[in-house]
């Protein structure tokens, strides 16, 4: 029967727990209660309620206590790296192991201590200037007793370098130097120094500036790798290099004239490009023609030795006809360009008129149109003799 029924039994409460007190529980009791308990645990009291006698402890209950305190103890013993770092256990301070990223376990302090350092983070350093806080008295940043330094021409600049570097071996880098910052500092400036001082001022303000900073991350990176630093160098940066404030404008007058003088040669090396190709063609063009030349007069003499011969071999066959036929193509080659016209008249004396003008122009219009009418020949002998009296040269043709 449930306790609300009617008839049903009140003392069975399920919120009080009492018969038919209703009021709060009591503390002073609880708190007697719990003492009773503990009590228990580690040796209650003696006799029959006699609270001034007190047991020894319960050798069950120091077992959990310390079993408890171990298990504590043991757990504090576990640590999380994260990614992009590196843990160096050390046990009393000496060296134990390297480890990874993630969740780890070392034995708890103070017999195991862990030393967390940032391999992926890029680190920076500032030699001849500081680019936070506040200004130097150079007003611009500049740390002068870092930033000038001597050349090999024995001049002065100013140089800002920035060095940027990360940790690649966490124990090289936390056991092998006391002090990383301050000796890579060290070591860079010392090499900063070298370089510089082993070019010009020109050199290292103008084209050399690539060099410079190849040729001082190397050196750096070759000193720290004796010291078995466990610094990476990634890169060396010239921020800056110009000379000292007091000789500025000077510096600059001279960079103007070096320019001009730049400029100069380039506008000769421009107008040489232009002029000297067109010389080389007009004298590779004369030479050619020179060529031409050549041939042409060597196979003309050749030629004419050729027709010599052939006029030689003529002669010896008939002599006074080759020789008559050479004198008449000479005459008819020399007059040809003239107007002159020779008639034999020998032995007659009646004239002859002959439109001679009329048919010079004529000869020279059929040419010119492509027609070449054969005319009387410049050479050729016109008679006026009478027919009982026959030209000498009518005498001879019909002798022959």
């Amino acid at each position: 029967m449930s306790w609300n029924e009617p008839g049903g039994d009140k003392k069975k409460d399920p919120w009080s727990g009492r018969n038919e007190d209703n009021g709060p529980p009591d503390l002073d009791e609880a708190i007697r209660s719990l003492q009773d308990k503990l009590g228990g645990l580690f040796g209650g009291n003696r006799g029959g309620g006699n609270n001034n006698e007190i047991s020894p402890p319960s050798l069950k209950g120091l077992g959990f206590l310390a079993l408890g305190a171990v298990a504590l103890w043991g757990a504090s013993g576990f640590y999380i790296v994260d990614e992009g770092n590196r843990g160096v256990e050390l046990r009393f301070g000496k060296y134990i192991a390297t480890t990874q990223p993630g969740l780890n376990w070392r034995l708890p302090s103070p017999i195991e201590t862990v030393e967390i350092v940032n391999v992926s983070q890029q680190r920076f350093l500032e030699v001849g200037y500081r680019s936070s806080g506040g200004r130097t008295a150079e007003g611009q940043g500049s740390v002068a007793k870092e930033a000038l330094m001597l050349t090999k021409d024995e001049n002065i600049v100013d140089v800002r370098l920035a060095v940027q570097y990360q940790v690649n071996d966490a124990k090289k880098y936390l056991f092998n130097i006391l002090n990383q910052t301050a000796t890579l500092k060290q070591v860079t400036e010392s090499v900063e120094r070298g370089v510089i001082g082993g070019n010009t001022m020109d050199f290292v303000l103008t084209e050399g500036r690539s060099q410079i900073v190849a040729d001082i991350k190397a050196e750096i990176q070759q000193v720290m790798d004796s010291y078995d630093s466990g610094i990476q160098i990634a890169s060396v940066n010239l921020q800056d290099a110009q000379p000292p404030e007091q000789v500025q404008n000077a510096f600059e007058d001279a960079i103007k004239a070096r320019e001009d003088k730049q400029r100069l040669i380039n506008e000769a090396e421009a107008y040489a490009n232009d002029v000297v190709p067109k010389a080389r063609g007009a004298a590779a063009r004369l030479t050619q023609q020179s060529e031409g030349y050549k041939s042409r007069i060597i196979s003309a003499a050749e030629g004419d030795v050729s027709r010599f011969r052939q006029i030689l071999t003529e002669y010896k066959k008939a002599p006074e006809v080759t020789r008559k036929r050479i004198y008449l193509d000479a005459m008819e080659s020399v007059m040809s360009g003239t107007d002159t016209v020779m008639v034999d008249v020998k032995g007659g004396n009646n004239l002859m008129y002959l439109p001679l003008d009329k048919l010079a122009a004529k000869s020279q219009a059929n040419i010119s149109d492509g027609y070449v009418q054969t005319a009387p020949s410049a050479t050729q002998t016109y008679t006026t003799t009478n027919t009982a009296r026959p030209s000498a040269r009518g005498r001879t043709e019909r002798g022959r």
